[in-house]
């Protein structure tokens, strides 16, 4: 990551003058009793984090997974785009909210073998989603749906990929500090 261009924006924060920065760094706060540092990154173009927001609720409500496939989905992205912010982030959500068996979560951070079939094929072919931009070969699609997965799954994690590459390509580039909330689940990419 040393080699990544730093954006020298600083951190926003919800004492901002500017409403547009202010009012969605405000709503964090009283959601999730903070201000994520990605967060404070991305208002600094509130566009980005207003279409980041709008999508990650979007994928979280209806793409039609469980709450372990969303996290095991937005690990595996964020695990292949090499995101040290939010594959922490998504550890300690998955540990803590989302009820992912923590040797789910250890696997896709260490890219090892997924114990659970099921699983291991959602992580599988959303990390080759993410790694060939979009073009799966016809088996690697087949593996997938044979799994249990539908064509409209496929899609979901197309969302998923979208939403994770506005905030993995955007804590690059800010070197995002990994907030004390996630700290215990940081990680590095293997060099």
């Amino acid at each position: 990551m040393s080699d990544t261009y730093q954006i020298e924006l600083s951190l926003r924060t919800p004492d901002d003058t500017d409403e547009a920065v202010s009012a969605p760094l405000k709503q964090a706060q009283k959601t999730m009793g903070m201000v994520p540092n990605m967060y404070a990154g991305m208002a600094n173009l509130p566009a980005l984090l207003a279409t980041y927001s709008f999508g990650y609720d979007k994928f979280r409500e209806d793409a039609g997974f469980s709450s372990v496939e969303q996290e095991v989905i937005l690990l595996a992205v964020s695990r292949a785009n090499e995101c040290h912010y939010c594959v922490a982030a998504h550890s300690t959500l998955a540990d803590t909210m989302s009820g992912v068996p923590a040797e789910v979560t250890d696997a896709i951070r260490s890219d090892q073998e997924i114990p659970e079939p099921k699983l291991r094929a959602l992580a599988e072919f959303t990390r080759v989603m993410s790694e060939t931009r979009g073009n799966p070969s016809p088996a690697q699609a087949k593996a997938f749906l044979e799994a249990g997965y539908s064509e409209t799954h496929i899609l979901g994690i197309i969302l998923a990929i979208s939403v994770k590459v506005i905030s993995n390509y955007s804590n690059h580039l800010f070197h995002t500090e990994v907030d004390e909330a996630f700290a215990a689940r940081e990680w590095s990419a293997p060099q």
